[in-house]
């Protein structure tokens, strides 16, 4: 009897081998066919499961952002059975800082798509992250959580602040990708900007 192929896990097992490779030569310098070399499989077995570059690109990127969902889920978890609106923050910012293998790749990959993003339109007409200002959103509402429970001053912008949070995030990320900040120093600033907000 033959053995039964569980399409869904085929799909994932590519979609790893795109972000293995991705991280280590950057998004834009994957191919099919060095896709099909890092998963072991034919070529003409990615292109039954994805018919484009662009297809493979779109679900390894979701993949990407659900591995990474998963993450922030774990440090919260971490933080306890009642993390408070800071822990929650801190959770979501330090997931996305490259301390270790995923979210280097994380950074990374996220950040190849981005670039190029901007000069490819099927890309850009499809963002693989469906509400790209989810977090943005979370942290608002832990900011008005964090108000109504008298941690934070009140008046603050939360808006404003979530914006800048995500932006220093992603920039202190950049920082550690290219050695120009240790892990650790990059999360000293987030807490020093979390210790300047709550009080």
């Amino acid at each position: 009897m033959p053995k039964r192929v569980d399409h869904t896990e085929r799909r994932t097992e590519i979609a790893e081998a795109l972000l293995r490779v991705a991280a280590r030569r950057g998004l834009h310098a994957v191919g099919m066919r060095d896709v099909a070399a890092e998963a072991g499989v034919s070529l003409r077995l990615v292109q039954y499961y994805f018919e484009t570059k662009e297809k493979l690109l779109l679900f390894g990127l979701q993949r990407l952002a659900d591995r990474f969902g998963e993450r922030v889920a774990a440090r919260v978890r971490a933080a306890g059975d009642h993390p408070g609106p800071r822990a929650m923050i801190e959770a979501m910012l330090t997931a996305a800082l490259p301390t270790d293998e995923e979210s280097r790749t994380f950074h990374l990959v996220y950040t190849s798509y981005a670039v190029l993003s901007v000069t490819d339109e099927v890309l850009a007409a499809q963002p693989f992250i469906a509400n790209p200002d989810a977090a943005e959103g979370t942290l608002v509402a832990l900011f008005r959580q964090a108000e109504e429970s008298g941690l934070i001053r009140p008046g603050l912008d939360a808006p404003l602040e979530a914006v800048g949070l995500l932006a220093m995030s992603a920039g202190l990320g950049t920082s550690i990708l290219v050695g120009q900040r240790s892990p650790e120093s990059a999360a000293a600033v987030l807490k020093h900007q979390l210790d300047r907000i709550f009080q």
